[in-house]
């Protein structure tokens, strides 16, 4: 099973000479197994490069995954170019009580007003699910277990399992623990901090929203997101092999995630899970 890195961004793409590196479109992810359908997780403007390749690929039947509906996770939706080919499968997976609140849920985007095309314009067949938190989903190759984050509006995690491997998805989220409390405080996990571990136990590779440093997380608080030592200490408790840091600030430059990157690198030995910074255009072969 391979994970491709499409966007990486929190919050709004960006652009410009000092971020290159890095990248700058936001959230989305390609799995892809081994023989089966290419998996999207998220539409952030990172979308767009996938669709292509998925173009290029001649693949016809494509799986999209959604966590939740803040712009940043969307705006390459519509950019998705498998959605205009006549003969293509989309189905598309929202957190929503049914296929026709999924439908209504990204046809208020698509409506003519915020975007000029309309779900009806699309050329594939777009087929909507509603996916409710806390149940599991198969879609072959992939099985699909889910768990409820801690982000305004909501969000929803995923675990995707196929070829023997195992990835976790967890954006956007800030710890579901107060400072005091549960592993934010040093402590027991609270029960959500338990539902959180179980979906990432034992996991392959776990992709987690880091965006802020604990100080502009202190700040940020309600926010709905996390920073690097709490993400690592879950995957460490969880035994997870390898965690990507993700979900990056849109004011850090390549300088600063540089930083980042080298001091997360120089811990290794120090825990069991390697820490590494997620950058666009990454691909990781997890069979290697």
């Amino acid at each position: 099973m391979q994970v491709q890195f499409y966007g990486v961004r929190g919050s709004i793409p960006i652009s410009g000479e000092n971020i290159t590196k890095y990248g700058g479109n936001s959230s989305c992810i390609r799995i892809q197994s081994k023989d089966g359908t290419p998996l999207i997780l998220d539409c952030g403007t990172g979308a767009r490069p996938a669709g292509v390749d998925v173009l290029q690929q001649g693949q016809k039947n494509v799986e999209v995954l959604f966590t939740h509906f803040h712009m940043d996770h969307l705006f390459g939706f519509p950019f998705f170019a498998p959605l205009y080919i006549p003969g293509n499968t989309v189905r598309v997976n929202v957190p929503a009580y049914s296929a026709v609140d999924a439908q209504n849920k990204l046809s208020r985007y698509l409506n003519g007003l915020y975007h000029p095309v309309r779900i009806r314009d699309l050329a594939a067949e777009v087929q909507f699910h509603g996916v409710r938190v806390g149940q599991n989903l198969h879609r072959d190759p992939y099985t699909i277990k889910t768990v409820s984050l801690n982000h305004p509006g909501g969000s929803c995690g995923y675990r995707v399992e196929a070829d023997g491997f195992s990835v976790a998805y967890l954006t956007d989220t800030a710890p579901l623990s107060k400072p005091s409390e549960g592993l934010s405080g040093d402590k027991e996990p609270l029960r959500a901090e338990r539902r959180l571990l179980s979906i990432m136990n034992d996991a392959d590779l776990v992709i987690m929203d880091t965006m802020f440093s604990y100080d502009e997380y202190l700040q940020k608080i309600t926010w709905g997101h996390a920073y690097p030592e709490y993400a690592v200490k879950l995957a460490n408790m969880a035994g997870v092999k390898k965690l990507m840091l993700f979900h990056h600030s849109p004011t850090a430059d390549d300088d600063e995630m540089d930083r980042l990157a080298d001091y997360w690198a120089s811990q290794d030995g120090e825990r069991f899970t390697k820490v590494r910074v997620a950058r666009e255009g990454q691909v990781i072969d997890l069979s290697e």
